[in-house]
């Protein structure tokens, strides 16, 4: 697939993704509750969290993977998504990976184990908080899950110049933990 179709696919799922945008808050409410889902299973029982942390909050994200050209292979650049909850928007998702609500609160991560229970989808993530500040609904995590992934990955076709880079489109449910202490 040449770089001009390839774009052309990508610009058209882009724009998909803009649409649904206006049904992400119903569907996150359609999972709203992920805190009964049984990771007990296999390989993804690395991504339990330790006992002692308990769910905080639940959102939505649909955004994109970038990925660069680096003349041999697709180098992963950082996630840029739109998080969203029963309320609606309530924040972003970006470098670091970070994660920023709305209300000021941000925590970043550091990824500790993957799975991947969908070969056509990016990883199912547990990371650990490394840094959490602010006030709001990030405050104090101290675990994040990626789970139910779609789309995301790395491009298959190689890229047209060395730098070139692709945004493709992913969605997924993030599980943010804290302790009460």
């Amino acid at each position: 697939m040449t770089g001009v179709i390839r774009r052309s696919v990508n610009n058209l799922l882009a724009l998909a993704l803009v649409l649904t945008a206006f049904v992400a808050p119903v569907r996150a409410q359609s999972r709203n509750d992920l805190r009964d889902v049984d990771l007990d299973l296999g390989d993804l029982k690395k991504l339990v969290v330790p006992a002692g942390n308990e769910v905080n909050y639940i959102a939505y994200a649909e955004g994109v993977q970038i990925y660069r050209w680096n003349g041999t292979a697709w180098a992963f650049v950082a996630p840029e998504a739109v998080l969203y909850s029963g309320q609606g928007k309530i924040g972003i998702h970006y470098a670091g990976p970070t994660w920023e609500s709305n209300s000021g609160s941000y925590v970043v991560g550091s990824v500790m184990d993957k799975a991947t229970p969908d070969p056509d989808a990016i990883p199912w993530l547990k990371l650990k908080a490394v840094t959490s500040e602010g006030p709001g609904i990030f405050h104090r995590v101290t675990y994040i899950q990626r789970l139910f992934t779609t789309g995301g990955l790395a491009p298959a076709e190689p890229g047209d110049f060395v730098g070139d880079e692709e945004r493709v489109p992913y969605t997924a449910w993030y599980v943010f933990y804290r302790t009460d202490k």
